[in-house]
């Protein structure tokens, strides 16, 4: 296989060319087995030379290319008349150049003496020996099987030299396995030597989960009481509160028609008024509870009713501060601020296990001589414990 590009020749069978990868003909040589095929023709005896005068003395002629037939002797011309003619001396060291191809013979020379063809050399070892082509050094080293098309290759080449795919790809990229199946499967376990009996050791376990499970429960068990509580805010925050009314309410002091239970009665055009008129401050209202409550949002009607009309006809707080007493007696303060407008206002107001609320008014709004500081209503929103 020569290839068409460099001109290197190929071992039959490759596609692609051993010095310059350029990919080779499919088609095969179709004249080399035209040629092999071909008969040659059959030498004969050669025929003894005539007694005569002393012909010229023969020269060597080249032999015919190898692979091509010989062309048939030319009829023998009758010898000259005339004697010949001998030529000049030749010294014995040079020999005559050898006549042309195809050139005519001399007289006297016999059809023997015809260009050999490439049968005429009974002897194998006689037959002129022909120049191949230089074959390129051999590289030391164990061939390398193409893992695509298991075709052997040089140890020198990068690429197979009939799919022309590379011949070392390299290994597999590794696959990490995950962090919990790291931290949980033991490393490889060495496997024993053929012949021998592995030993039965102890091996440590591993501390870190029985550690974090140990942890782990001695925390639930201390949470435990205060999971209740976890809950119970969780559904507070999550959940919807609910109305929590007082069973009792009392004042520092209430104006004739006017009492502290009109101010929790559920009715906005009823309001409690102290029995001092002036600005009202020091003055308070203190509710209690039947049973513990959780409190999470407090509403005020400020003034003597909801109405507009209504609201401005006596004095309103400005400023209350809360006290919240629980069933072990903790007290929580919080101050509020109420603005000067009809109709609702609601406050965030947290209380854990409370039993009682203690509303103390700091300042308010259109104060008077003949007037006195009016809550329409207070309403408490939760949960019951």
């Amino acid at each position: 296989m020569i290839c068409e590009t460099c001109g290197h020749r190929n071992a039959p069978g490759r596609e692609f060319c051993a010095s310059c990868e350029a990919f080779l003909a499919w088609e095969p040589d179709e004249a080399a087995p035209a040629r092999a095929a071909a008969p040659a023709p059959e030498a004969g005896p050669a025929p003894e030379p005539e007694p005569g005068p002393d012909p010229a003395p023969r020269v060597a002629e080249p032999p015919a290319p190898v692979g091509r037939p010989s062309a048939p002797p030319p009829p023998t011309a009758p010898p000259p008349t005339a004697p010949p003619i001998a030529p000049p001396p030749t010294p014995p060291d040079s020999a005559p150049p050898p006549p042309a191809v195809g050139a005519p013979r001399r007289p006297g020379e016999s059809a023997d003496r015809a260009a050999p063809g490439p049968d005429a050399w009974p002897d194998p070892d006689a037959r002129p020996a022909v120049a191949e082509p230089p074959t390129p050094p051999a590289t030391a080293g164990t061939p390398v099987v193409c893992p695509h098309c298991r075709t052997e290759n040089s140890p020198d080449r990068t690429l197979c030299v009939r799919c022309a795919l590379l011949l070392d790809p390299g290994p597999p990229p590794a696959i990490r396995p995950p962090w919990w199946r790291r931290n949980l499967t033991r490393g490889p376990r060495q496997s024993p030597v053929a012949g021998t009996r592995p030993r039965r050791g102890w091996r440590r376990p591993r501390i870190g989960l029985p550690v974090v499970l140990i942890l782990l429960a001695v925390g639930i068990w201390f949470a435990l009481p205060h999971l209740s509580g976890l809950f119970g805010v969780a559904k507070e925050e999550t959940g919807k509160p609910e109305s929590v009314p007082p069973t009792e309410c009392r004042a520092s002091g209430a104006a004739k028609g006017h009492p502290a239970g009109a101010a929790v009665d559920g009715f906005n055009n009823r309001y409690w008024a102290p029995e001092e008129t002036g600005d009202g401050i020091g003055e308070f209202l203190e509710c209690d509870f039947a049973q513990p409550v959780r409190l999470t949002k407090l509403i005020v009607f400020s003034g003597t009713s909801a109405r507009k009309d209504e609201f401005l006809t006596q004095a309103r707080p400005a400023g209350i501060t809360v006290l919240l007493t629980a069933r072990d007696g903790e007290l929580t303060t919080r101050t509020i601020r109420l603005r000067d407008q009809a109709g609702e206002q609601t406050f965030d107001l947290r209380g854990s296990e409370t039993v009682r609320a203690r509303f103390t008014v700091n300042s308010a709004y259109g104060t008077g001589k003949d007037r006195r500081i009016a809550v329409a209503e207070v309403e408490f929103f939760g949960r019951r414990s």
